[in-house]
């Protein structure tokens, strides 16, 4: 009797910790995704696809990227966050993430408790960069023109309310000028937009606006970090070009579903900055304009709340609410 007590007690607390094994040894049991909510050939874009090998090869299972874009990221976000919490979905977001939940009263999710940081992936500078007819060839040039021209200028960026509005925006609040904003559905479209005259202007990654800029078709007049793009040596920063302490760079990073098993988060963690640190990662970053820049889930987490309590008093002071 004792010892079929003692059979039962042990068969009991292994049945106890089963959940936990199981979902160790389980992930992952199946493709992981990766959800882009922007178009093909962005940066966001670029990072997902240039990640899927390595991760592929470290979790032996597909790894698949699927481009969302819409509603300024809202569509892919949604997606991630009715997606199971199991690590198999992960969303590659960048600032609009946390914009939309200062600038937007209704969001069908929560962004702060529905989601579980992985990481903060890479950083980037914006440039502004205009068409080749506009008479501006610097930054104070664009200045003195907006001003005799207020709300006449129109700049393109990647989203209606995204970092490249946000910083496009910040400038001319501090140039004390008026610009027009005409969103586009992503950075590649937005960039054409100004190489064929749509608009004036466009705020955008580096990446890409580098081919047009060294093909001539756009003219680069600053970039929005403290120091110059390794991608753009001889552009220089707004800071240089009379507004001191001016800095806005672009990041990207993922997160999974709240909820995710620590150890599925941890181990997605440990292998995408594992993939950061890889050559030809690093090549095809470097190329984009972008540095890794990993970070733990517990800082990720931290980045974005203050993220979003950064951007809440940005968009209130500039009244950038989008409903």
């Amino acid at each position: 009797m004792h010892n079929m007590r003692l059979r039962a007690m042990i068969l009991a607390s292994a049945a106890a910790f089963a959940p936990c094994a199981a979902t160790a040894q389980e992930f992952p049991a199946r493709p992981v995704r990766i959800i882009v909510p922007f178009p093909p050939a962005g940066v966001a874009d670029i990072l997902g696809r240039v990640l899927a090998p390595p991760l592929n090869r470290a979790l032996g299972q597909s790894v698949v990227v699927e481009n969302r874009p819409g509603a300024n990221t809202v569509i892919g976000a949604e997606l991630v966050a009715r997606a199971p919490a199991d690590g198999h979905t992960l969303l590659i977001m960048a600032p609009s993430f946390t914009i939309n939940a200062a600038a937007r009263s209704k969001l069908p999710y929560d962004t702060v408790k529905d989601f579980a940081g992985v990481t903060r992936i890479a950083s980037t500078a914006l440039v502004i960069a205009a068409h080749p007819l506009l008479p501006a060839k610097t930054l104070k040039d664009l200045v003195a023109l907006a001003r005799t021209r207020p709300g006449e200028l129109t700049f393109s960026t990647a989203s209606i309310l995204g970092g490249q509005r946000l910083a496009a925006e910040q400038f001319a609040d501090a140039a004390k000028i008026r610009l027009t904003n005409v969103p586009y559905n992503g950075g590649a479209p937005a960039t054409m937009a100004a190489v064929g005259g749509h608009t004036t202007m466009v705020v955008a990654n580096v990446a890409e606006v580098a081919p047009q800029i060294e093909a001539g078709k756009l003219r680069a007049l600053a970039v929005t970090t403290l120091t110059r793009s390794e991608v753009l040596k001889n552009v220089p920063t707004v800071a240089e070009s009379g507004f001191p302490g001016f800095d806005a760079a672009n990041w990207f990073g993922a997160v999974a579903r709240s909820a995710t098993p620590r150890n599925v988060i941890d181990r997605l963690n440990a292998e995408i900055g594992r993939a950061l640190q890889l050559q030809e990662v690093k090549d095809t970053l470097g190329r984009q304009g972008l540095a890794p820049a990993a970070t733990t889930p517990a800082e990720f987490d931290a980045i974005i709340r203050r993220e979003v309590e950064v951007n809440s008093k940005i968009i209130a002071r500039l009244n950038l609410r989008v409903e």
